[in-house]
């Protein structure tokens, strides 16, 4: 149907985008790049203003909002400015007078509860920061929520009345049993009726005017997660894990955001004002699942933002990558432009998939039963023959043993290469005409907790008191003795694996924190050691989680990180030198990163490019992404460096092999190449995951697809790959194939191959969905 009461912004990027109908149960709008998504959110949002200048605002946090951030600063404040003149003319805002946001009402959605609201990972601190302070709104007009100023029993901090920062809410409904529990259970009421009289006062106000919202792994808007109460309003409530897993980044860990509670206000508050204009907002494919729930289902508990139906002002606004699982898309990539083998490849998968039968038994009236197949050209069995044949093909390409090949495995975190392509890569490290490199782009410090790092220094600092740090007493050891013997760290551990000695096994760990602490402090004897360790754990004890560290600390941390995967790979014999820690400079910690540059990113890259001469190049090869994180930087961190090699070297003969991993998926008409998996392979990595990523044991920041470690996921990534494979082939090809390798096959991972000028291309295409044209 035709999309009605468009604004004239809207209606500008409606055109652009040439989709002029929908199918789904609200309006959506898409855009081609995330820099835009944020100019679509910012012009409809001063759009508002002018009309409402006295409205009530509720504006997310996160990382989605950046460019809408970014887009609402440039042009509010350069408004005569003749350049932003011209981006809000040619996107249909003719405003002469601007808007003042200083009579506008704000409305805080959530918060985690409890928490010190000067934590810069409080919500509190992001909007007063970004909102109150960044869009110069008016503080006496804000809502907002801070947990230092709601009301406990007796007048008490939270501090006090939660000393470990967890809410049992069972006291809602049971007797309390001891002295505290009766403290903490007159509290909960009492934060109970701040959570009435937000909402009151928000209801007083008219309700909200204009909302923003992202999205969450299962759905949620504000804090409201998947099973929420259409009616619901302001209240402190429990999150479930997919909520949990995407908050452990903020939160410092799972631990944390699995134990703290948050205030929300519901989706009945949202839609309490009729008249709200209510938006939801996503980039990235990894959002698409949870889009196409939210958008082709009817009101549903199971899937919150179905509430914004009753609002006739409702919207979503969509990346392409975003908007790629809705209905409307499939079937603008079957009917616009050429027709393509992959898009017969895709066809018929996933009708296999959908009816559950095996190629070799679908029969014609499958195929012009089904909406798509049946717009295959000369469309007849033998279409899906070739399919089988072309699978087949595959995953010939995937057992194809290599020689004489320099191969560069890079990956933008310490985990990403193995739970990539990790038993791709074992085979050919066993033939010795092959030379093997890796290196690894970031420092990833993010991924290793507070406490965790505190245990370990608190233990190498034990192990100093103990005299089981020998190496502390050679003459030379503080001058250049600690740069030498990296290696010994490495062999050391891993012969404690095989011993199945813990004890050992935390020793070498210690003697490698031992060497980077004199490195990073420049520390000149056994007192400045300990010294500095004890500093450092008073830091850590004193931060709280998901606190910002110090250069210093990040760097450490970082460390940690390059000695697991030093220990990865050196069960294969790898050297430490051939592992190189490039510790590229946009990987900062903070809410936005910037985007790579050329001299402090690329060149480095480029410098190892021309060392290793490399003849494969391995790379994470990720869609778009909900923002350019640290996959998509890196990325076009490694294609700009080979862009500029390009220009001093043929490389035409360079492979380069996409790969992806627990964060994204392959459709496998995307792949060019399948790797079978055996059981051994499944066991091999297992082991060496939780052997060697010592801070991922504990899945502190997992994914909100599993609540364990990534190992387990990547092998379940691979199950399910192997299926859909299965699907094609019929089961009998593998456990009656002649090859020893394909008749252990229990598994299947995906990549794309691809010559240098392929790559480029596909990763400027990215660039522009990702950045787009202007710069802001």
């Amino acid at each position: 149907m035709k999309i009605k009461g468009l604004t004239k912004v809207e209606q500008s990027f409606i055109k652009r985008s040439g989709r002029t109908e929908y199918s789904t149960k609200l309006p959506y709008v898409v855009v081609q790049n995330f820099p835009s998504l944020g100019l679509l959110t910012s012009l409809k949002f001063i759009e508002w203003v002018a009309q409402n200048p006295e409205g009530v605002i509720s504006l997310p946090t996160g990382k989605t909002p950046e460019y809408f951030i970014k887009w609402t600063k440039r042009i509010l404040n350069g408004w005569g400015k003749r350049e932003n003149r011209k981006i809000m003319e040619e996107n249909g805002l003719y405003l002469i007078k601007k808007p003042s946001l200083k009579r506008l009402h704000f409305v805080q959605m959530d918060e985690f509860y409890p928490i010190r609201p000067k934590q810069h990972n409080s919500f509190y601190d992001y909007v007063l920061n970004y909102y109150i302070k960044g869009f110069d709104l008016d503080p006496d007009n804000a809502l907002l929520i801070n947990s230092d100023k709601i009301t406990l029993s007796d007048g008490m901090h939270f501090s006090e009345v939660f000393p470990d920062n967890r809410i049992d809410l069972s006291l809602r409904n049971r007797e309390a049993t001891t002295s505290l529990e009766k403290i903490q259970q007159a509290s909960v009421f009492n934060i109970d009726n701040w959570c009435t009289d937000y909402e009151n006062r928000i209801r007083e106000l008219g309700g909200i005017g204009f909302f923003l919202g992202g999205i969450g792994p299962d759905g949620h808007i504000a804090f409201n997660t998947r099973g929420s109460d259409h009616n619901s309003s302001t209240r402190l409530t429990a999150t479930n894990f997919e909520t949990q897993a995407a908050s452990a980044g903020d939160m410092g860990g799972i631990e944390v955001s699995r134990n703290r509670l948050v205030i929300t206000i519901g989706l009945g508050t949202i839609t309490y004002n009729p008249e709200c204009v209510s938006i939801v907002f996503a980039a990235g494919e990894a959002k698409a699942h949870v889009i196409k729930n939210a958008l082709e289902n009817g009101p549903d508990n199971l899937y919150p933002a179905t509430v914004l139906q009753r609002l006739k002002n409702a919207r979503f606004y969509l990346t392409e990558g975003a908007a790629v699982q809705l209905h409307d898309s499939i079937e603008k990539y079957y009917q616009e432009g050429a027709w393509t083998f992959e898009k017969t490849e895709k066809a018929i998968f996933d009708l296999c998939q959908r009816i559950d039968k095996y190629a070799h038994k679908l029969v014609i009236n499958d195929l012009r039963n089904d909406k798509y197949c049946s717009l295959i050209p000369d469309l007849s069995i033998t279409r899906v023959k070739e399919v089988i044949d072309s699978t087949k093909k595959k995953i010939g390409a995937g057992v194809k043993k290599e020689n004489d090949q320099t191969f560069l495995h890079t990956g933008p975190h310490h985990d990403d290469i193995m739970l990539g392509i990790f038993p791709c890569i074992i085979p050919q490290l066993r033939i010795h005409s092959n030379k093997f490199h890796f290196a690894i782009l970031t420092s990833g410090f993010t991924a290793v907790t507070n406490i965790m790092l505190q245990n370990l220094l608190q233990e190498t600092l034990n192990h100093i008191h103990q005299g089981k740090i020998q190496m502390l007493e050679y003459p030379d050891f503080f001058k250049s003795g600690f740069k030498y013997k990296f290696d010994k760290d490495v062999s050391h551990y891993l012969d404690k694996i095989a011993a199945r000695d813990e004890k050992g096994k935390l020793r070498g760990i210690c003697h490698r924190i031992t060497r980077v602490m004199v490195e990073i402090y420049n520390l000149r004897s056994k007192q400045d050691l300990t010294d500095q360790l004890e500093k450092n754990i008073d830091l850590l004890r004193s931060s709280y989680s998901g606190e910002k560290n110090p250069p210093d600390i990040q760097k450490l941390k970082g460390m940690l990180r390059e000695y697991e995967e030093e220990l990865v790979w050196a069960h294969y014999g790898v050297k430490v030198q051939n592992i190189r820690h490039l510790r590229l400079g946009f990987y900062t910690g903070d809410m936005f990163t910037p985007l790579p540059q050329k001299k402090r990113d690329v060149e480095p890259i480029l410098k190892m490019l021309k060392r290793i001469q490399p003849t494969v190049i391995s790379l994470a090869f990720d869609p778009e992404g909900s923002g350019p994180g640290t996959h998509y930087k890196v990325l076009q961190a490694l294609a700009e460096a080979m862009r500029q090699w390009k220009k001093e070297k043929d490389l035409s003969a360079l492979r380069i092999i996409g790969y992806r991993n627990v964060w994204y998926r392959f459709h496998p008409s995307e792949a060019n190449v399948f790797t079978p998996v055996s059981l051994n392979s499944m066991a091999v990595l297992n082991w060496s995951f939780k052997n060697c990523y010592i801070s991922q044991v504990d899945a502190s920041f997992p994914s909100h697809e599993l609540d364990g470690p990534f190992s387990d996921l990547s092998q379940q990534v691979w199950v399910e790959q192997f299926k859909r494979v299965q699907l094609i082939l019929g089961k009998d090809f593998f456990y009656e194939n002649e090859s020893p390798k394909i008749r252990a096959t229990h598994g299947m991972i995906f990549y794309k191959e691809m010559s240098l000028n392929e790559f480029l291309m596909h990763a400027r295409e990215l660039e522009k969905s990702m950045e787009g044209d202007i710069t802001i």
